[in-house]
């Protein structure tokens, strides 16, 4: 496509803006005075929209006309390293017994100025959009991959812009310790936030010729190592607004493009089987997590099951739910761990899973021995969270312990099932990461780690699951609302739904 000139640029720049802004303020809206999660009604708005610009004619699949919400959509990994750094802080302080001392720099507004949503956090809705645009347009120039895009020749333009807001728009409502001092912090996050996925890339790109791993496995190390090392960091604007919105607004342009290609992906031959894994899959892994941390560990308690679950399946949605603070303060807390202990293994996964795309099938070989540990760290996790009565400190040992054998049992258990059942590994890329909702998984697909046809329809397959989300979230709501504890019933009977459908769709491949 030509490059389109700066005026347009800007045109398609505030279409995308108002278009992912506007989802996220009436979700937000939508669910207000209910513990129910926003990310929810952006998966069906998501869908819905994208599905009608298509149907309308005024947009083809993938959205090229809109080469904004394309682009927001593809910064998932500037997204996570925010709650990779929190998550490399919260560990360190973890392992070192160190508690997060200090007065914070930001006291929050509580005055809401839109329904469900307060000045402070409206400011961090819209701040999200800039910094995530404002880094991919960066990180584009430097790395030289902007002169593809309709929009490059102004990303110099719009990523100077976009920064300028993010760093300036600041809630004149909240209280700051120092507000000169929260403004530089947000620029030095900006700076780090371009250093890591310029490093990353550039280490991805070396290391394509004998392996090819994706950029985000490098990010999630150098970002989680950083936040090790800077524990004491008191988080400025930009990771203060990442962590808040930029997972949903990320997942907002994400449900535009996969609903853009609703229509045409049933038409693709074997769809069917990689959809069906994906809606029972959905059902499967989380419900049977949580019926083994129910059933099994004792631990039926909000503060347990949504970050456990969050980190057991790097379940996109439910790290966005948690680390919003939709459901509480605990969970909130406790995510971001829980989301970087299982990366921790991702050696393992994005290695192996790197070898077995070059080959076209799954390292059994491999992959079985690591399901088998990935069982044992359930064992002890198991073990953990029943003698821990409420003690904070063994219940976080537990739920890291099960963070990481489920995340192990789920990924490499899906991946081997469906390759041994006869699905062509690109197709199991996107029924794995779609069943699992897993950010990294989908990230490392959309960025080619296993072709072109499964890197552009990761965002439909991806967000297609995303409508068992009702039932997901539906479930954390009412435990929200009354004890904090989950139906074990109906827990158990959406596993067994999940396990059989499961079955019916390795049998239909």
């Amino acid at each position: 496509m030509e490059q389109l000139l700066h005026t347009s640029a800007f045109g398609h720049f505030f279409i995308a803006m108002l278009l992912i802004i506007s989802m996220v303020l009436i979700s937000r809206t939508i669910v207000a005075g209910t513990k129910y999660s926003s990310i929810l009604v952006i998966v069906l708005i998501g869908l819905a929209m994208g599905a009608m610009l298509v149907k309308s004619g005024m947009a083809t699949p993938g959205l090229a006309e809109l080469p904004a919400i394309t682009l927001i959509s593809q910064t998932t990994v500037i997204a996570l390293i925010a709650s990779f750094f929190v998550g490399g802080q919260e560990i360190r302080r973890l392992l070192s017994k160190k508690d997060n001392a200090g007065e914070a720099h930001l006291v929050p507004s509580s005055n809401e100025l839109v329904l469900g949503t307060t000045s402070t956090q409206l400011y961090y809705v819209i701040r999200s959009f800039f910094i995530l645009m404002g880094i991919e347009m960066v990180h584009s120039l430097l790395s030289g991959k902007g002169l593809t895009n309709p929009l490059g020749q102004s990303y110099l333009l719009l990523g100077y812009i976009s920064l300028i807001v993010a760093f300036i728009f600041i809630d004149n409502k909240a209280k700051f310790l120092n507000k000169q001092s929260y403004i530089r912090k947000g620029f030095i996050e900006v700076i780090a936030i371009l250093l890591v996925m310029k490093i990353s890339y550039m280490l991805a790109q070396w290391i394509e010729p004998s392996i090819k791993l994706p950029q985000i496995f490098f990010a999630m190390i150098l970002a989680s190592s950083l936040g090790g090392f800077l524990y004491n960091w008191k988080l400025g604007p930009t990771l203060n607004a990442l962590l808040f919105a930029g997972i949903p607004v990320v997942l907002g342009g994400s449900f535009l493009v996969g609903g853009s290609r609703m229509l045409e992906a049933f038409t693709i031959d074997g769809m069917q089987s990689v959809m069906l894994y994906g809606f029972s899959g959905q059902l499967f892994w989380m419900f049977a997590g949580l019926a083994v941390m129910i059933f099994l560990a004792k631990a039926n308690h909000l503060r347990n099951l949504a970050p456990g679950m969050a980190g057991g399946l790097s379940h996109s949605g439910l790290t966005g739910a948690c680390t919003a603070g939709d459901l509480g303060d605990k969970a909130a807390a406790r995510a971001p761990i829980m989301i970087n202990v299982p990366f921790v293994g991702h050696i393992f996964v994005f290695t192996i899973l790197a070898a077995s795309a070059e080959r076209g099938s799954i390292l059994t070989e491999w992959t079985i021995p690591l399901i088998l540990v990935g069982f044992a760290f359930l064992v002890f996790a198991i073990r953990n969270l029943r003698k821990s009565k409420g003690d904070e400190a063994l219940e976080i040992k537990g739920l890291m312990q099960f963070s990481m054998g489920w995340q192990v049992v789920a990924v490499f258990g899906s991946f081997t099932l469906l390759n041994l059942a006869g699905m062509p590994l690109e197709h199991v890329s996107l029924a794995v990461s779609s069943a699992l909702s897993h950010f990294g998984l989908f990230a490392a697909v959309q960025d080619g780690m296993f072709g072109s046809e499964s890197a552009g329809l990761i965002a439909f397959i991806f967000a297609m699951p995303f409508l068992i989300h009702p039932l997901v979230f539906g479930l954390f709501g009412k435990a929200a609302e009354k004890d904090g504890s989950m139906s074990p019933k109906i827990v158990l009977l959406l596993a067994s739904i999940g396990a059989v459908g499961m079955v019916v769709s390795l049998l239909s491949i």
